[in-house]
């Protein structure tokens, strides 16, 4: 029999729902499944919205207080969910309560925060298993990438660029969000990930250097319209794009790029990696695929056997994850956040620690609060 796990979600709005419907999907997604996960618990800030996230994920307890979750002994797993300022004080409860902890990214929102979290964590000798959701690191394209690094296939990095490109934010009638304001932002929303992703394809960044841009200085409380042309304006106090030149521990340059000023772009990672001996790309619109350049090859005669191979990663995870519908199929972002909650999952069943963890949460953090600090001395 399947080891029973009673897990509470805290927060339930698209992401929340993201994480629910892992939940839904793992059975088919994963052969077999690690245990018997039930989402028994929904916090949500109101209890209307408590309640309907609960009908649909069919759970047993609706509320607005975290505790019921956190503290809570017949729960086992605890998924941060909630806006960015909503994560330190539950993470501290479920550390202090030894939950299992499956926590959005960003980790927290502050430095002071991140410290206090990483504090409790040593204090209290917390050994539960926990994960943050970088859930790019789980498209089958990326994982195929480390497994070129590590490889040895591009030799010494010499240099990457890797950007994350929206358009969400290009237009001045654009109404005012909580983005706008502290703590949002694409710091913390958009390079949180890119972080993530340099630090675990190519190592630790040793230096960077970083400049924010604030596209409209204030924005319209609510979309201007034929009657109401010029609604009043909230003043924005947080970042629309970042660009940041950084440098690796081996000595790799490159640069990363978050944006919400992207004209025309959907939801567009890109990742290019060089090295001596070959290099990679790979774009999230094309998930599928991941591009190999391998510079030892010859070009003669006639251009040889040089040239870009374009891998079809696919929907080939290794077991227990499967290829459902097809290793040929295409896939999307969602399924990669199924793929980041299946490892997590695993993990928790094996009773072993896991990757990305909290304390990469941590290390991520500090790396924002640097991009921050620099950006404030141009």
């Amino acid at each position: 029999m399947s080891k029973k796990y009673s897990v509470g979600l805290l927060g339930f709005g698209m992401i929340g729902k993201v994480h629910a419907f892992g939940y839904a999907t793992l059975p088919y997604y994963m052969d077999p499944l690690p245990g018997d996960f039930r989402i028994t618990h929904v916090a949500t800030a109101h209890q209307g919205t408590a309640e309907a996230a609960k009908t649909l994920c069919r759970a047993e307890i609706a509320t607005t207080d975290y505790r019921r979750i956190t503290e809570n002994p017949d729960i086992d797993i605890v998924h941060i969910c909630t806006p960015n300022d909503f994560h330190c004080e539950p993470l501290l409860s479920a550390i202090h309560n030894k939950k299992h902890i499956y926590c959005e990214k960003p980790l927290c929102t502050t430095r002071t925060e991140a410290e206090a979290i990483r504090k409790a964590i040593e204090a209290t000798g917390y050994a539960a298993t926990n994960q943050m959701t970088f859930h790019l690191r789980f498209f089958p394209a990326i994982q195929r990438m480390k497994q070129l690094i590590d490889e040895g296939r591009l030799g010494r990095i010499l240099q990457f660029r890797v950007g994350y490109f929206h358009a969400s934010n290009a237009s001045p009638d654009l109404p005012y969000k909580w983005k706008h304001a502290p703590p949002g932002g694409v710091v913390r929303d958009l390079a949180s990930h890119l972080l993530d992703l340099v630090d675990f394809l190519i190592g630790p960044l040793d230096s960077l250097s970083a400049k924010t841009q604030i596209a409209y200085p204030s924005r319209p409380i609510t979309a201007p319209t034929p009657d109401n042309p010029d609604p009043p304006r909230k003043e924005v106090t947080v970042e629309d794009a970042v660009y940041i030149f950084a440098k690796v521990r081996d000595g790799a340059c490159g640069v990363l790029e978050a944006t919400k000023l992207a004209t025309g772009a959907e939801d567009e990672l890109r990742l290019e990696i060089h090295g001596e001996k070959g290099a990679v790309r790979f774009q999230l619109l094309e998930p599928h695929f991941v591009e190999f350049f391998d510079a030892t090859a010859s070009d003669k005669p006639l251009g040889g056997n040089s040239g870009w191979l374009r891998i079809p990663a696919g929907g080939r995870y290794e077991s227990p994850q499967t290829a459902f519908p097809s290793p040929k199929s295409s896939l999307g972002w969602i399924r990669a956040h199924c793929a980041c909650l299946g490892n997590f999952l695993q993990a928790v069943a094996e009773g072993k620690p896991t990757q990305p963890d909290l304390r990469q949460g941590i290390k991520v953090q500090g790396l924002m609060e640097e991009v921050f600090r620099s950006a404030n001395l141009q």
